[in-house]
This record gives structure tokens, sequence and C-alpha cells, in this order.
């Protein structure tokens, strides 16, 4: 086996051999996510809140069964058997250290990394690590886990020390470890500054230490575009000799909206015409990398899918829909011979290629609150707000009456209009708060055997697979390119 290095526009191995990439996020595991495992928020409200109710040793049996149950080898052996090769490890950096006890490094922060990492390696997979959640949050959304919607990870130097002292630590446990593809240095950052001179900065830095310092020089480091994955304009033209950012991808976040709720996802045919629009998307985000021909990777990108329980008879028609969308990404993706990492391997049946069944005791204490969650669409990805958007509008409609010119309304992310922004801040944050006492108060009274029993309905024997999906998967797995 070998270490990966970019070559130019390509991956390859230490032979020179071309390797694609292509395999899934492992999200809502060492960075747990509110869509993905149903809870309401964001990871550290529901840690303080379950130790809250059942106290600090009952609710750290309970988070780490769950990390035990949520990824083990059957599902490193389903991953492999499906011909992927990747998979993309979202970890939080509250795993690492504590914000009361900075820069000490806790003493189980590899247990579970090293175990899923041995997994995938012993099935021939390999692995990225990628920083999902920085102090302070390097972004306004839940997957940052800073409960707020304006990026605090900015502003203060600190923080970004903080993340700087944490890859030289996660650079010198891996250094030497070959089926550690990489790193992905800091998920969907979003830097208000001036050509996101912030960002820049941390990367100079990044790689400062883990080239210099760490004197890791084989590993890929994956660099995400400014604004969740997106933008590139601000980036210094002196990367595209090497000599700056040394063996590095560029990742952009390919999510398409025709794939998602809302009237473009509803109509979608696959028409000529769609699939151009989808196409145009995909070519804007990656342009800046082809035209100083430089190495692009995918590393988010797909659908969401209906589920019976909410969205009853029209549940096939939709999900028919989505994997037209898929199919349309494969086939644009296999032409690039892009290297890409789908989101997300498994959830409680939102996105998943395998999702929970809903007889395991999990599913079925939480039923009626999942319900209630979406039908208040507290949960921002994917959000299905019929129910509520009545009760918004006119919140967005005084907003937009108020401000006297509406270029001020035009706020970063650029990405966030006033109907999103009022979603992110008023639902998804404050209500979404309200509820996570609720969530905690489920668990009271649950001993260590009950409290496994939820953690086990996350194992792969209690799942289902998403057949559609997978098959996609598999025809574009690329075998012929898989190293």
């Amino acid at each position: 086996m070998s270490f990966l290095r970019v070559d130019g526009a390509k991956i390859t191995d230490e032979q020179g051999c071309e390797v694609v990439l292509r395999g899934a996020g492992l999200g809502g595991w060492m960075m747990m996510e509110n869509f993905i495992t149903g809870f309401p928020g964001c990871e550290f409200q529901i840690r303080e809140a379950l130790s809250e109710v059942l106290g600090n040793a009952k609710a750290e049996f309970f988070f780490d069964k769950y990390l035990e149950h949520f990824f083990a080898e059957e599902d490193a052996e389903f991953f492999k058997s499906l011909g992927l090769n990747c998979i993309r490890i979202a970890v939080n950096y509250h795993h690492f250290e504590d914000d009361q006890n900075p820069r000490v490094l806790k003493a189980n922060a590899f247990k579970h990394l090293d175990r899923v990492i041995a997994a995938c390696a012993k099935h021939s997979v390999y692995t990225i690590i990628d920083l999902h959640a920085a102090p302070g949050g390097q972004s306004g959304g839940w997957h940052a886990d800073a409960g707020m919607h304006r990026p605090m990870f900015w502003k203060h130097r600190d923080f970004q020390d903080r993340v700087v002292w944490l890859w030289k630590e996660l650079a010198t446990h891996y250094k030497d470890n070959p089926w550690v593809a990489g790193y992905n240095l800091l998920n969907e950052p979003a830097d208000p500054t001036p050509q996101a001179q912030g960002l820049i900065r941390l990367y100079d830095r990044l790689f400062q230490v883990i080239r210099e310092d760490v004197k890791d020089k084989r590993h890929i480091i994956f660099l995400d575009g400014n604004t969740f994955a997106t933008d590139f304009s601000g980036f210094p033209e002196d990367v595209k000799d090497g000599i700056r950012w040394s063996n590095a991808a560029f990742a952009i976040h390919d999510y398409a909206v025709e794939g998602f709720p809302g009237e473009r996802g509803e109509e979608y045919e696959g028409m000529p015409e769609e699939v151009a629009m989808i196409r145009q998307k995909y070519e804007r985000k990656r342009r800046w990398m082809d035209d100083r021909g430089l190495c692009v990777w995918n590393g988010e990108w797909g659908p969401v899918y209906a589920r019976k329980e909410y969205d009853g008879e029209k549940t096939d028609r939709i999900n028919a829909r989505r994997e037209r969308v898929l199919r349309d990404q494969l086939a644009i993706y296999k032409e690039d011979k892009l290297s890409w990492s789908i989101w997300l391997y498994k959830d409680i049946g939102f996105q998943g290629m395998v999702y929970l069944s809903r007889d395991t005791p999990y599913m079925q204490h939480f039923s009626d609150f999942l319900a209630r969650k979406h039908r208040l669409a507290v949960d921002a990805w994917g959000k299905d707000d019929t129910n509520v958007k009545h009760i918004y509008a006119p919140i967005e409609a005084l907003i937009r009456e108020s401000v006297a010119d509406p270029m001020y309304l035009k706020l970063y992310p650029p990405l966030w209009s006033v109907q999103e922004r009022v979603t992110r801040v008023s639902r998804t944050i404050l209500v979404a708060e309200f509820l996570v006492k609720e969530w905690a108060e489920m668990f009271r009274g649950m001993d260590e055997q009950k409290l496994e029993e939820l953690a086990r309905s996350f194992r792969f024997e209690n799942c289902h697979k998403r057949g559609g999906l997978n098959q996609q998967l598999r025809e574009n797995a690329g075998m012929d390119l898989l190293g």
C-alpha cells in the first residue's frame, strides 16, 4: 500500500499511478449533527443537557457507546463491498481538548478515531480527517457546534491558535500512517474578512506546523474554499507552483438545490437543460482551480430523501427525482475523473447510505419527538417549512420594510437570504434551544443497560440500506482507478 500525493491536477500513489478517491462522509459520529441523529440544536448543548439529567458518568457512558456502535468493522466491510475506497471522517475539536483546559490533549482523544481508521485500513479503505468544528465556530452553522449564527472563530486569535495546536497533535499522531490519505484542515469556513485573508493566514500557519514543525510532507492537505467551500477568489496565486502550499488539493462542496425540498427539487426530471444547470454550477465552483491546473476534490455533495412517515404517498415519487439528480451528478463527475465524498454514510433516514430501522429502540423511543421536530422545521439542513413558514414570514417582511436601503440586506455570507437568516436565527437556533432539555429528559431514569440498548440501535445490523443510492455508488466506484 502507498501514501497518496497530488501530482498536478491528479492524485496518485507513490508509483505515480492515478488514484481516484470515491467515498462518503462519516458525519454524525465524532461530530454529531441534529438531522443525522435526531437531537435539536448543537452537540455541545445536548451533551451538557444529558449530563444534567443523567450525571456526567452515565452521560459519558451513553456517548461512548454511541461512538462504539455507530461505526464498526461491519460498516467498513460494507463500505468496501460497494467498491468505495475513502471515508472522510468529520471530527469535533471537543474530542481532543476541553474549553476549560485548552491545548491539553484528552487522555482518550484518539481511542475511537484510531479504531475506525484501523478498521477501514483492514478493508483497504483510505480515510481523510476532517476538522468539522473549530473553537468559536468557523461558520454560522450547527455543523460548527457553536450555537450561534456568527463565526466567532475569525474574531479571536486564541481560537485560531488552538486549531494550529490541534493539527500539530493530529499530524504528529498520524504522520506515518499511509492509510490516512490526508487532512481536511477546516470544514466549510465562512471567513468574513476581505478576500478571505483570515483563512489564508490560517492555512499558511497550518502548512507551517504540519510540513515544517511536524515534518509531515507525505499526507495530502485538502483545503476548503471560503464561504462553505464555494469561493476561491481570495486564494493566492502562488499556490499553483506547489511551493507555498505543497501536496495540496482544493475542496469544493457541490450540493445541487435540485436534490432538496423546494420548487426545483419537486420538478426535476433530468431534462438536458436541467442537467446543464447542475453542470454549470459545478464548473463555476471548480473554475479557479481548473484555470491554474490544480487538483480538485469534491468533499461533500448529494441529495436528501423523503420519508414515508412525513411525506406519505409522495415519498417514492420524490425519491425517484432525487435519484435522478444523484445519477446526473455522478455522470458529470465520472467524465472528469473527479475524486468525491458523498454526504453521508449513516443517519436516521434523511440522507444516509444506511439508516436506522424504524423498529430500533432509539427510533421507537424518539418517534413522536422527531415528528414534532420535523413539523417545526428546527433543523436547517434540507428543511421543509411548509407547516411554519407563515409564522416567520411577518418577521422577514418587517426586516425588508424597515431597512432603508435594500443593499443593507446583503450581509455575509451572501448565500443566506433574509429568509434564510431569519430561519437560522429564530428557528434553528432559538426554537431548537428550547427543545434541548426536553430531548435530554427523555433519558431520565435509564440505567446503563437501557442506554446501551439505545446506542446499539446505530449498529450496522440494525440499519436499512438505501438501495438506489448504493447501487449508483457501486456503478460509479471506478474499480479501475481505486489504487
